[in-house]
C-alpha cells in the first residue's frame, strides 16, 4: 500500500514539473510550412545563425564548420539534405546543436517552433510510401492539437557518411 502511495505522489510531482512518463518532449522546428521534431534530450543548444567556415569537397548539405566555444562543429543544412529549395536566411534562421552518435553537429533550420509534450498514444507509425521513398529517418508522426509533426531520428537522418564527411571537414 505504501508503494502505491509513493508511486502516486511521484507521478503527481512529475506531472507538476512536466516530467510525465507517458509524454515525450520534442523540440519542433519549421522547414518551409512543415513542422519537424527532434527528441529534446538530443538537443545541446539553439544558436542564432552565424556565418560558417566552408570546407571544400564536402556534400552540398554540409554548410561548413563553426567554432562553438572551442569545439569545431560541422553544420548540416536540413533544407538541402531533404532536397528542398534553399532560401535566404532570415532573423528566425537558427542552428540547432545536437548530439549524433557521440558527435556534436549543428542543423540549420528555418525557425524553432516550440517544445511539445506528445503522448505516446498520439504518435503514429511512419506511413510507408514504397521502396523508392526513404523515410527511415522518421520515427513517427506526432499529433499535437491540430498539428502533425514529423518526428526525426537524428541518428538515421545523419547517415554514417554525413558523420564521416563532417569529421573529414573538421580534420581538414
Amino acid at each position: 500500500m505504501a508503494a502505491t502511495a509513493v508511486e502516486t505522489a511521484t507521478r503527481e510531482l512529475q506531472q507538476q514539473i512536466g516530467l510525465t512518463t507517458d509524454d515525450n518532449q520534442f523540440l519542433t522546428f519549421n522547414l518551409g510550412e512543415e513542422l519537424y521534431g527532434v527528441d529534446i534530450l538530443r538537443v545541446q543548444e539553439i544558436k542564432g545563425y552565424t556565418a560558417v567556415t566552408k570546407i571544400p569537397n564536402t556534400p552540398s548539405h554540409i554548410k561548413g564548420v563553426l567554432n562553438l566555444r572551442g569545439t569545431i562543429v560541422p553544420i548540416v543544412e536540413l533544407r538541402t539534405k531533404f532536397g528542398m529549395p534553399t532560401i535566404d536566411y532570415t532573423a528566425f534562421t537558427v542552428i540547432i546543436v545536437v548530439v549524433v552518435r557521440d558527435k556534436v553537429m549543428g542543423l540549420v533550420v528555418d525557425a524553432v517552433s516550440d517544445v511539445l509534450n506528445i503522448d505516446r498514444k498520439d504518435i503514429q507509425p511512419t506511413p510507408q510510401f514504397g521502396a523508392r521513398v526513404d523515410v527511415s529517418f522518421v520515427n513517427g508522426i506526432g499529433k499535437s492539437g491540430d498539428k502533425l509533426v514529423a518526428l526525426l531520428d537524428i541518428d538515421r537522418l545523419l547517415s554514417d557518411s554525413d558523420v564521416t564527411d563532417s569529421n573529414t571537414a573538421v580534420a581538414a
